[in-house]
């Protein structure tokens, strides 16, 4: 009885001495945190991706510094004069990977082509086929035909169920995102990113039926890269590389070699 009434005393001193710490130690420390205040630029007028930050669009502000990026800019010389790397509104904070010291390149979305893919434009029979003109740059979509063959059948290949959207352009060539006015024109053409397996068979479907694209993520979404990835494993199911192929090639390479050497030694003689 008298170790259990000595083991309370001990655990209720125990317990005494943290909250002591707890109040007088780290409640101040947590309070000061809470209340200091970082100045920082925000945002002042809506500024399009691509367009050169002047002063007049961003302002230095005082907020409240707890839980504030790392990376939030604070100095009205890191933004003005730089160009946007992404759209903002009024109100928003400008992190430092949001702004770039060069314009974008016109059409940087070619940048994704590394030689094993290609980018092909498909036309935008009507409105509806377009989904609408909501179709934008990053968005993954599936691409329907219908009127193909001889029993105006519709179908949904393999090959174009999750095709990532580079850009949708206007009957003029202008981007969708590129407009200029009040009204905006509807895109004519959607251009993807495709294989080129996947480029001859969207040839083939356009000549010989109508191409709609139903959406299945849009641009941005973490979904996206996973959808990507699920395209390029049906592909390689359905065009696997065979060995003997390779095999072959190296061996017509060697050949060539032979030829070559053979023709220099009878030049020689």
């Amino acid at each position: 009885m008298k170790n259990l009434l000595k083991n309370r005393v001990v655990l209720g001193l125990a317990c005494i001495v943290v909250s002591l710490v707890v109040c007088f130690g780290l409640t101040p420390l947590f309070n000061d945190a809470v209340a200091a205040t970082k100045t920082i630029v925000r945002v002042n007028a809506e500024i399009k991706q691509g367009e050169q930050i002047t002063a007049r669009m961003v302002t230095t502000v005082e907020v409240g510094g707890y839980n504030l990026p790392a990376n939030v800019l604070c100095e009205m010389g890191d933004v003005v004069g730089k160009y946007a790397a992404a759209d903002f509104s009024k109100g928003d904070y400008i992190l430092a990977g949001k702004v770039s010291d060069t314009p974008p390149s016109k059409n940087a979305y070619f940048g994704k082509l590394d030689g094993t893919n290609r980018a092909l434009s498909v036309t935008i029979q009507s409105f509806a086929a377009g989904l609408s003109g909501k179709l934008g740059q990053g968005d993954v979509i599936s691409l329907i035909a219908n009127n193909v063959g001889e029993f105006r059948e519709t179908v949904i290949p393999p090959e174009l169920q999750y095709v990532e959207v580079l850009a949708t352009t206007i009957s003029d060539g202008t981007d969708s995102d590129e407009q200029e006015g009040e009204k905006e024109e509807l895109p004519s053409t959607v251009t993807v990113l495709v294989t080129p397996e996947q480029a001859r068979l969207l040839v083939e479907l356009e000549q010989g039926g109508n191409l709609h694209a139903a959406l299945v993520c849009q641009g941005g979404d973490k979904n996206a890269a996973y959808f990507i990835k699920e395209q390029a494993r049906i592909l390689e199911e359905l065009y696997p590389e065979e060995e003997g192929d390779d095999v072959q090639q190296e061996n017509n390479k060697d050949g060539e070699k032979g030829g070559n050497l053979k023709g220099k030694g009878e030049e020689e003689n």
